[in-house]
């Protein structure tokens, strides 16, 4: 009996990386794209939620300052459309995002019902910051390529979500 108590304490104290353990789990599901992909988006996603911290934002909200900033005045909906989120689930992004005085809503004239959406002053600041921060962490993040292959990588993934 102690011997085997004895090897599963070696096996246990035997430094394995994690990547090997990781390796290991996950090969059943290697030659799956959709896991593949997942993966490397929780590695970009970690970097850039650790970056942006700092700032307390997340990267939904970072995502929606950059788009309120290509399209001033979008409405709520088109917002999320464009993040690929419920229409009720702006809400609260949008009201964290005014609370930090960093986006305004505004109604619309010729329907007082719809409100256009636009940066503030310090929205507009900060978003310079922060488009410099995501730029940063995509790169560390995929720093094993070289830039051949992450602007071919860049372009597979487009063809994939724009189809």
């Amino acid at each position: 009996m102690a011997k085997s108590s004895n090897k599963i304490a070696t096996a246990a104290e035997a430094p394995v990386a994690d990547s090997e353990i990781q390796a290991s789990l996950d090969s059943a599901l290697d030659d799956l794209i959709g896991y593949a992909m997942r993966r490397a988006q929780l590695k970009l996603f970690q970097n850039l939620i650790g970056r942006l911290s700092s700032h307390d934002l997340r990267p939904a909200q970072f995502s929606a300052l950059a788009i309120i900033e290509q399209h001033p005045g979008l409405m709520q909906a088109d917002l999320a459309r464009a993040l690929a989120i419920e229409p009720p689930q702006v809400v609260p992004l949008l009201n964290k995002l005014e609370e930090r005085a960093l986006a305004v809503r505004v109604r619309c004239k010729p329907d007082k019902r719809s409100y256009g959406i636009f940066l503030s002053k310090t929205g507009e600041t900060l978003l310079k910051e922060l488009k410099l921060i995501a730029a940063e962490s995509d790169q560390d993040a995929t720093s094993s390529l070289d830039d051949q292959e992450r602007e071919e990588l860049l372009r597979l993934l487009k063809k994939v979500y724009q189809q």
